[in-house]
């Protein structure tokens, strides 16, 4: 598959790789559907690779990678239920990388994602500190600021910056027939999260959510029954996601009609006609709902986080409505 926005990433770990300084700790920051994966795979084929011009992918070495049947290379991700990686899983690919590589040369260890705990983080601390010979890690997260700084600084650092929404959607549809431009309102411009989508799926959730939002701010909504329901479904993070476009194409909206007005310091807030809530209600709000996108995956009580969240939007919409 050609991820047209990993090229750059590419070729600098190859002009890397060709004049021999190929990196030993390799940190890729990529969002999900970024393709994160992608490219630590890549790297590992530039290190694994014995052709004159790496990465070739045609010798047994790039196809092996491929494959994920390399015996020098070691995947490492979360086992079970684990938030995190765990410090045995560590300490085992340690063992393992002490000892010599089955093709004597290289060998790489990916670990994905790289969020681990405290003890694990010092665990890979002490590899990175002292690392064999040959021997390369690349790890792949989202949110570097989750990792120590020591093991930071001591990492080559790629970012994969999403492409522009144009040219992704030019990618999705030489992909498949879809739409698209819904699927990237409800995901963000994460390609490849976007492609493994139902769009059909998606262009329903983002309609439902919308409907709950303009009856939420016309205070007509069963607030409670939907939290409930909202807080039953797996589809939270998603439909999150859906309030945070909405929100965020609400506030951009109104920041235009605010351009517009002559002396916007002359009136307390926008025209009625834009929308009834004030933009400084539609931030606040906007910070709730990533707040809570923060917390959705810890052990909180989401039916009344979200029936508070609903609330907001609801008693915002009210109060403007009667300026």
């Amino acid at each position: 598959m050609d991820a047209f926005w990993l090229v750059e990433q590419r070729a600098a770990l190859q002009r890397a790789r060709m004049a021999g300084r190929f990196p030993p700790a390799l940190l890729i920051q990529a969002a999900a559907g970024m393709g994160g994966d992608l490219l630590a795979q890549y790297a590992a084929q530039l290190a694994l690779c014995r052709a004159d011009r790496p990465a070739c992918g045609q010798c047994r070495d790039c196809q092996r990678v491929l494959a994920g049947q390399h015996p020098d290379l070691y995947q490492v991700g979360l086992l079970d239920e684990s938030k995190q990686l765990r410090v045995e899983q560590i300490r085992e690919l340690t063992a393992e990388l002490v000892l010599s590589s089955h093709g004597g040369g290289a060998a790489v260890a990916i670990l994905q994602p790289a969020d681990m705990t405290e003890a694990a983080a010092n665990a890979l601390l002490k590899t990175l500190e002292e690392p064999r010979p040959g021997a390369s890690l690349v790890l792949v997260t989202a949110a570097p600021s989750n990792l120590p700084a020591t093991i930071i600084s001591r990492c080559m650092r790629l970012r994969v910056a999403p492409p522009a929404r144009a040219a992704t959607l030019e990618w999705l549809r030489h992909q498949r027939d879809a739409d698209w431009e819904a699927v990237l309102d409800v995901l963000g411009n994460a390609p490849l999260r976007a492609l493994q989508a139902d769009p059909a799926a998606l262009t329903k959730l983002r309609r439902e959510c919308s409907a709950v939002l303009a009856d939420a701010e016309a205070g007509r909504l069963d607030v409670a029954g939907v939290a409930a329901q909202w807080a039953r479904g797996e589809d939270l993070e998603l439909r999150l996601a859906c309030v945070e476009n909405w929100v965020t194409g609400r506030i951009d909206a109104l920041m235009r009609a605010r351009a517009s007005v002559a002396e916007p310091r002359t009136i307390a807030h926008l025209p009625a006609a834009s929308a009834p809530m004030n933009i400084a209600a539609l931030i606040r709000f906007h910070d709730s709902v990533r707040e809570l996108a923060r917390l959705a995956a810890k052990p909180i009580n989401k039916g009344i986080a979200i029936e508070q969240l609903l609330w907001q939007l609801a008693r915002g919409g009210a109060a403007a409505l009667q300026v």
